[in-house]
């Protein structure tokens, strides 16, 4: 197969910096701002972005540390397959978050509750559109009885050793 490579668009102007106190996903992030600098060849694409109230954006896990395919999620003490959580250290480190998109100035998104650190690369970013992105699920797997379990919202340092 042939390698694949990308090239981030931009980078995430956040107030946290390391991993120990980052929010674990966007509702934990609930208020906080952070801004989505765009790089100037990439601005034109942002036009009509300003109409949507909410943005998804794709990102590089830039301070993921080398994974492992058995891990320990933050809503359990039980190991669980690296595919069935969301822990940042992947094969291929990709986030994904959808943030309230507050205003567009120029080439900066100004975004609230999220879950990034400073200086992340973003690699795009899409409307989000509930018509679209909502689904109506039967199964949540093994976070079926711990996803209500939001006491714990921010990292603490679990995965970023």
């Amino acid at each position: 197969m042939n390698k694949i490579e990308y090239k981030p668009i931009g980078i995430i102007h956040s107030p946290f910096t390391t991993p120990e106190g980052t929010p674990i996903q966007p509702p934990g992030g609930t208020d906080a701002e952070a801004v989505a600098e765009i790089f100037p060849e990439y601005a034109q694409g942002l036009e009509d972005i300003g109409g949507f109230s909410h943005i998804i954006l794709l990102y590089h896990f830039h301070l993921s540390k080398k994974f492992s395919l058995k891990v320990k999620p933050f809503l359990d003490d039980a190991f669980h397959g690296l595919f069935a959580t969301r822990a940042p250290s992947r094969p291929n480190p990709i986030g994904i978050s959808v943030v309230r998109l507050l205003r567009v100035d120029n080439r900066m998104l100004h975004i609230q509750d999220i879950d990034m650190l400073d200086r992340t690369p973003i690699l795009d970013i899409k409307p989000y559109i509930p018509k679209f992105d909502v689904r109506n699920t039967d199964r949540t797997g093994w976070l079926e009885t711990r996803a209500d379990k939001t006491e714990k919202t921010h990292d603490d340092g679990r995965f970023s050793k």
